[in-house]
């Protein structure tokens, strides 16, 4: 594939549900239109640009979301999140997620943001390899769970 065509990034919106729901089932195998649709109809009311797609030749083939802190749990609201990235398969190991990144960093830096978390399995090392490239260090905050 060829990357000489401009990625095109917006704001996501409900129109992407389809898009985004079809990059899910290809990475993760399940189809939830149902969780999607819950999750786009939240990141309409975060900050500003902060959850966006990336588009070629008027095709969804990558997204992030995103948002400001709000005080969750002792958090300042200069800490941004990373929710979610998914990129089409096709289109993975182009450049599309560190370009989705670096604008949705952008993004949350005009509202006031200056440290992004995230979480991210520790099996998972192409997730983290990405997020080492991107600068991410090991935070303070530490994972706790409790088995049910």
């Amino acid at each position: 594939m060829d990357l000489t065509e401009p990625i095109k990034i917006r704001a996501l919106d409900y129109g992407d549900l389809d898009a985004i729901v079809e990059i899910d089932k290809l990475v993760l195998g399940k189809e939830r239109p149902e969780y999607w649709n819950m999750k786009i109809e939240l990141s309409e009311n975060r900050s500003p640009m902060s959850s966006i797609v990336a588009e070629l030749d008027g095709k969804v083939v990558g997204f992030i979301m995103g948002d400001a802190s709000g005080w969750e749990y002792g958090v300042p609201d200069t800490v941004g999140w990373i929710d979610t990235i998914g990129i089409h398969p096709d289109y993975q190991k182009k450049g599309i997620a560190r370009f989705l990144f670096k604008e949705m960093a952008a993004n949350l830096q005009k509202v006031g943001v200056d440290t992004i978390y995230t979480f991210v399995n520790w099996k998972e090392w192409d997730l983290l390899h990405f997020f080492d490239k991107m600068g991410f260090k090991k935070g303070d905050m530490v994972h706790i769970e409790l088995k049910l």
